[in-house]
């Protein structure tokens, strides 16, 4: 019976399914995406773990290991220095891409690390050892008495991970740091899943919406004609899972066909293994399957009035209105939100939910706009257009709604991210400026001998001392700090090998690499708000394209009569653009202000509420892509609605 439906359609019929199934591939591939990179990132941090030695004791110790962090060509270079202990202790077990442990004075070097001149390396690491392609990383072996092995080092809060002090260790497990340099890319991670996760959801389910109401009508005369509501059911599910699942399947082979590009997108320092994004056959196949019963349950959700009322279905009977409730309840979730995170911290775990709820809020109170909407223009329309644009969007304001939809959601996400704002020039030292922290009784031996090193390598340099906090040595309180300012830029890599050694476990460093994660995740940050926002509005535009076209097939019966009845088609087509602009106007205002209104409290907690130049900049390329979006989709489908207004007639379905 399902497929003698879905082939009795005709061809508009397939061409409805055929995009009920786009838009569930789309959605099968953003979400398989979205899971990767989340999946990428805690892959990432699993194999950064092992530089964070796991402290054990004295008696159970086989080896000592310590992190530093250098830089070249100003990329982060990190050092992990280890050093077998004697005695029966038992063997050291190797590190992590390394066949054994190292002997001292070898160098094993990551494969972009031993490309570079003048390092001389024992062997190369493998990818068991890397977060990601075109690391550097060196592992060094020592003696256990080096004193790379036995002095002290201080940690420092702007470098999470860069620096770990001698660490007696059993094994290479290593630890998870809650404040890693990797755990603020998994919260905004988290939240950026959700952002677009969301939008993904409405559109899946606004997939097995399409053409509804034909759909509806035949369903509701199989109801007056004795089939069961079960049977009514069934029917139902069947043809939403066989267009779900042959959506989903085409959005896995998207996401695999797209893996090998994902991978190459630079984000926290470089590209990803390939293996990182790939979510596995069991996450692979709970998707499939969750996508599919989405576009289920969205399907036999809208079969009650079928079921119940399946005569007021047929004679096409006007739909009850909107509650009051739906906005009351919008209100409160606002004021509820805004009483929570007044001026506080929230947590990834709190913002995740929140969001969740806002979504939910919008796509609730989306409809009852729509009508009020509606019937505002109904009243105030002087033109026939106009008349049939409200009628239509009072009579079915839930339609109106899943058209614009991921427009209006695509906008709260622009709104929220217009506050925000990272980066700025690093505090510490000066770019060109070499920093070492030294104990106050060998500053003159340490400026002495770093001026004779920079002389005898040729380097023009300024050495004097200051106070600034730049570099971090043991981590006492009397330290200062001795510096090099070279002259030339060029010759600044060069300088910080030459003082390299000075002392114990210390790497020269700038204000500029003291400061370098900050900057970094400040620029990830802004790649990720329009990787975000391109993200939503392109579902959007999606989403719009689909329902227009869906839209179009659903009522070419109606457009057929219309126009049967001398209505032109620039009227009709007049109404349906006014149809979609309209609410679009309405309602991606509303939601970018509630967009703002969300993100207020949160930048006010950290005292830079902000809407400059570049965020309006912001606010006005996203809305003005996505009425260009919107123009495109109505454009696109005006065709189709020439064609079905021409061929319809007043014949039976």
């Amino acid at each position: 019976m399902t497929w003698r439906l879905l082939r009795g359609g005709g061809r508009h019929g397939l061409l409805t399914a055929g995009l009920s199934v786009a838009a569930s591939a789309v959605c099968t591939t953003l979400l398989l995406l979205c899971v990767g990179g989340n999946l990428g990132f805690e892959s990432r941090a699993t194999h950064a773990d092992w530089r964070t030695p796991a402290k054990v004791a004295e008696s159970r110790a086989v080896a000592v290991q310590a992190t530093g962090t250098t830089f070249r060509d100003g990329e982060p270079v990190t050092v992990i220095d280890v050093a077998e202990l004697p005695g029966e202790r038992g063997e050291a077990p190797a590190p992590p891409g390394m066949p054994r442990f190292p002997a001292p004075g070898e160098v094993w070097t990551s494969p972009a690390l031993g490309e570079l001149p003048g390092e001389e390396t024992t062997g190369t690491l493998g990818s068991d050892a890397l977060t990601r392609p075109g690391e550097r990383v060196a592992v060094v072996g020592h003696h256990a008495d080096d004193p790379e092995m036995t002095t002290p080092r201080g940690t420092d809060p702007r470098r999470a991970g860069d620096i770990v002090t001698p660490t007696p260790i059993a094994d290479f497990t290593g630890e998870r740091d809650p404040g890693g340099p990797h755990a603020p890319y998994q919260d905004l991670m988290t939240i950026i899943t959700v952002l677009v996760v969301i939008p993904l959801l409405v559109l899946g389910a606004s997939s097995a919406r399409l053409s509804v109401s034909r759909r509806d009508v035949r369903l509701a005369t199989l109801r007056l004609l004795g089939a069961a509501p079960g049977r009514i059911a069934g029917i139902t599910a069947a043809e939403s899972a066989v267009t779900g699942a042959a959506g989903a399947v085409a959005g896995a082979l998207g996401y695999a066909a797209l893996l090998p590009l994902a991978s190459q997108l630079p984000v926290a320092g470089g590209s990803w293994f390939v293996r990182d994004l790939w979510v596995g056959t069991p996450v692979l196949l709970g998707v499939l399957v969750g996508v599919v019963l989405m576009v289920v349950g969205s399907a036999l959700a809208g079969l009650r009035q079928v079921v119940v009322g399946p005569l007021g279905v047929v004679r096409r009977s006007r739909a009850p209105r909107m509650s009051i409730v739906r906005a009351v309840l919008f209100v409160v979730v606002l004021l509820v939100y805004w009483q929570l995170s007044d001026r506080r911290e929230l947590s990834v775990d709190a913002m995740t939910y929140f969001f969740a709820v806002i979504f939910a809020a919008l796509s609730v109170v989306g409809p009852w706009a729509v009508g009020q909407l509606g019937t505002l223009v109904a009243r105030m329309a002087r033109r026939p257009a106009t008349l049939l644009a409200g009628r239509r969007l009072l009579d079915d304001p839930k339609s109106a709604w899943r058209a614009i939809s991921g427009l209006a959601l695509a906008s709260f996400v622009a709104g929220f991210f217009a506050l925000f704002s990272l980066g700025g020039a690093p505090p510490w030292g000066s770019p060109d400026q070499l920093a070492l922290a030294v104990p106050e009784e060998r500053i003159t031996q340490v400026r002495q001998e770093a001026g004779e090193r920079l002389a005898r390598a040729d380097i023009e340099a300024t050495v004097g001392t200051n106070d600034d906090w730049v570099a971090t040595g043991t981590g006492e309180d009397t330290e200062r700090q001795v510096t090099a300012t070279v002259a030339d830029p060029n010759q600044l890599d060069a300088a910080r090998e030459v003082l390299t050694g000075l002392l114990p476990g210390q790497y020269p460093v700038t204000g500029n690499d003291v400061d370098w994660q900050s900057q970094q995740f400040s620029g990830d940050y802004q790649h990720a708000t329009f990787a975000v926002l391109g993200a939503s509005f392109a579902i959007a535009i999606t989403s719009t394209g689909i329902s227009a076209a869906g839209t179009v097939l659903d009522r070419r019966r109606t457009y057929g009569l219309l126009h049967l009845a001398g209505t032109p088609l620039r009227t009709l087509d007049a109404a349906r653009r006014t149809e979609s602009v309209l609410p679009a106007v309405v309602l991606t205002g509303g939601s970018l202000l509630t967009g703002i209104f969300c993100a207020a409290p949160l930048t006010l907690a950290g005292g830079k509420p902000e809407l400059d130049a570049g965020s309006t900049a912001l606010l006005a390329g996203c809305l003005a892509l996505g009425f260009v979006g919107l123009a495109g989709a109505s454009a696109a489908s005006r065709p189709l609605l020439r064609t079905v207004a021409q061929e319809a007639g007043p014949r039976p379905e």
